[in-house]
C-alpha cells in the first residue's frame, strides 16, 4: 500500500463507566480513497501500535446502486490481512459509511471470511464521495477506528446541514436532545425517545447498549463513536425513555449527530446537528 493510499488517522479516548469512545482526526479534504492509516485506540498506546494496521479497501471507485457489495481487509505492519479479532459490543468490526455532506448514514456489520477479507452491502444510490470508518480490535492489540475514502459515480447533487434542532422525528418516534456541547471538555448529552406523545420506557438492549451515539464534524468528518452510561441488566439504566452520554468534542464548530435506538424489534436512527462551541448547544 503505497503512501497516497493512505489517507487519515484518528486519535481514540477511552473513558467513563460504559466505554466513551472519541476520535479525533486530522483535517483532510474530501478527496482520496485506497487505505487508511490508523491511531491509537487508547490513550496510553504507543505510536509502534498504532502505525502497525491499514484498511485495504478491494475497490475505491464504485457505481450507484440500493446494494453495492463493500469488500475490504485489516492489514497488518507485515501487510498480511488480519484474521483474529476481539468482540466489541457484540461484533467484531463496525463499519460506519456517511457520504462527505452527511447524507446517506450507515452503520453496519461486515461478515469476516477465512483469509481475513471483510464484505456487507451497503446502500449507495446516492452519488458522490463517501468516508468509511471500521471501528475494531485486533486479537493482541489496541482496539482503533481506520477511515478512508470511496468514490460512487454519477451526478452529485449534495446536500446542506441540516439547521440545529434539539428534536428529531423517525418512523412515528420523536427524540429529543438535552444538555451542553462543549469542545475539549466532557459534555453530557441526553437523549429522549418518545412515541405518539408518551415516553418509551420499553427500549431493547442494540448491540449490549440502549444506544449507540456517531458524532461526525461537518468541517472534515472528524468522527466521535460514543457509548452510553450504564447498561442492560445492571439494575440501574432504565430501558428509556432517556439515554445519557459523555462524549469530548475535539473542538468548536458543527457536528451531525446519529443515534441508533432498538424498540420493538427496529432498529433506527434519530439525527441531530449540533453546534459545539465554548458554552452551552445552541
Amino acid at each position: 500500500m503505497n503512501a497516497a493510499q493512505k489517507i487519515v488517522a484518528f486519535v481514540v479516548g477511552l473513558a467513563v463507566l460504559f466505554t466513551v469512545a472519541v476520535f479525533v482526526g486530522r483535517v483532510i479534504g474530501p478527496e482520496g480513497g485506497g487505505a487508511a492509516q490508523q491511531a491509537p485506540a487508547h490513550e496510553d498506546s504507543h505510536d509502534a501500535d498504532s502505525e502497525a494496521y491499514t484498511l485495504d479497501l478491494a475497490e475505491d471507485r464504485l457505481k450507484a446502486a440500493s446494494k453495492v457489495p463493500l469488500r475490504f481487509r485489516i492489514l497488518d505492519a507485515g501487510g498480511s490481512p488480519v484474521t483474529h479479532y476481539v468482540e466489541n459490543h457484540e461484533k467484531l468490526l463496525h463499519l460506519i459509511v456517511v457520504r462527505n455532506d452527511l447524507a446517506g448514514f450507515q452503520h453496519v456489520h461486515p461478515v469476516l471470511d477465512s483469509d481475513g477479507t471483510w464484505g456487507v452491502p451497503v446502500d449507495l444510490r446516492l452519488a458522490g464521495d463517501y468516508r468509511v470508518f471500521a471501528d475494531f480490535t485486533p486479537a493482541g492489540g489496541p482496539a482503533m477506528a481506520l477511515a478512508a475514502d470511496v468514490h460512487v459515480g454519477g451526478q452529485y447533487d449534495p446536500q446542506p446541514l441540516p439547521p440545529v434542532e434539539a428534536t428529531s422525528m423517525v418512523d412515528g418516534y420523536t427524540v429529543t436532545l438535552s444538555g451542553s456541547a462543549k469542545a475539549r471538555e466532557a459534555s453530557m448529552l441526553t437523549l429522549s425517545v418518545s412515541r405518539g406523545g408518551k415516553p418509551v420506557t420499553d427500549l431493547q438492549p442494540y448491540l449490549g447498549a440502549y444506544g449507540h451515539l456517531v458524532a461526525l464534524r461537518a468541517a472534515d468528518l472528524a468522527y466521535l463513536h460514543v457509548h452510553p452510561m450504564g447498561e442492560p441488566g445492571d439494575g440501574v439504566t432504565a430501558a428509556g425513555p432517556d439515554i445519557a452520554f459523555h462524549a469530548t468534542f475535539p473542538s468548536v464548530g458543527d457536528y451531525r449527530l446519529f443515534l441508533d435506538f432498538q424498540h420493538a424489534g427496529v432498529v433506527r436512527t434519530a439525527e441531530f446537528t449540533v453546534s459545539v462551541g465554548d458554552g452551552e448547544t445552541r
